[in-house]
C-alpha cells in the first residue's frame, strides 16, 4: 500500500498555471488563437530534443526564437514587439481556480516545493500572486539541472536539492510525460486529468490520479505515513 509521501514536487507550467489567457494574447496580436498550444507544445518538443543530444537550453530562450519565427510565417508586421506582449502574458499567467485551495490543503499533507522547466523567477511570480509563496520550501528549475524534465537527472537535482529519497518524493503534474520521467526516475507520481482525458497507454501509469488539486490532498490525507 502507497504511504503518504515526505515531499510534494509540482511541475509549474500548466499543472499550476492556467494558460488560457495566452490563446487572447495570440489572437490580440492578429494569429490564431488556437497557435498558442501549438507554440508550447514546440517549445517542449525543442528543449527535450536539445536534452536528448545532451545540452540544456534556457526556456526562455527557446520560448522567444520560436515565438519570433512563428509570428514571422503569419505576416505580424511587428514581430518584435508582439513577442515581448505575448512573452508578458506568459509571465503573468494566474493559478486555475483548484491550485489556491488544493495547496492550501496539501500543504498540511508534506512539504512542498516546485520542479519547473522554466525559470524559476516564473514560478515565484505565479505563487506570489496568488498568495501562496509561503507554502512552498524551494522553487526548483531545470535550469540548474543537467536536463530538462523527463530526463532521469531533472528530478535527481530535485531529490539531491531537497535531501530526500526519491521513493518519498510525489511528482504531481497535468503531464503524462512529466508523470512517465518522475516514475523512471524513481519518484512516486499523481496526475492530475482536469479535462477527463485518458491516460496514453505508453507511458508508466500514475500512481494516484485525481481531477484536481483538493481531490488530491483528500487521498493523500487518507494514507498513513
Amino acid at each position: 500500500m502507497m504511504t503518504r509521501p515526505d515531499l510534494i514536487v509540482f511541475d509549474v507550467n500548466e499543472t499550476l498555471s492556467d494558460m488560457g489567457p495566452l490563446s487572447e494574447a495570440f489572437a490580440a496580436e492578429g494569429v490564431p488563437g488556437h497557435l498558442a498550444r501549438t507554440w508550447f507544445s514546440g517549445i517542449l518538443r525543442d528543449g527535450f530534443a536539445v536534452a536528448a543530444a545532451g545540452g540544456n537550453a534556457a526556456f526562455a530562450e527557446i520560448a522567444q526564437d520560436s515565438l519570433t519565427r512563428l509570428l514571422s510565417e503569419h505576416d505580424v508586421s511587428a514581430p518584435g514587439d508582439s513577442v515581448e506582449r505575448i512573452m508578458g502574458t506568459v509571465t503573468s499567467l494566474g493559478v486555475h481556480p483548484d491550485v489556491v485551495p488544493g495547496v492550501e490543503a496539501l500543504h498540511q499533507v508534506a512539504e512542498l516545493v516546485t520542479l519547473s522547466n522554466g525559470a524559476a523567477q516564473v514560478a515565484e511570480t505565479l505563487l506570489e500572486s496568488a498568495g501562496i509563496r509561503g507554502h512552498f520550501a524551494e522553487l526548483l528549475s531545470v535550469e540548474d539541472a543537467p536536463a530538462w524534465k523527463p530526463a532521469p537527472s531533472a528530478y535527481d537535482h530535485a531529490a539531491e536539492r531537497c535531501g530526500r529519497e526519491p521513493g518519498r518524493m510525489l511528482l504531481v503534474a497535468v503531464h503524462p510525460w512529466d508523470i512517465h520521467g518522475a516514475h523512471q526516475a524513481g519518484l512516486r507520481t499523481a496526475w492530475i486529468n482536469r479535462a477527463g482525458a485518458e491516460y496514453p497507454g505508453y507511458f508508466s501509469r500514475p500512481d494516484l490520479h485525481a481531477a484536481d488539486l483538493p481531490a488530491l490532498a483528500d487521498q493523500l490525507t487518507s494514507l498513513h505515513d
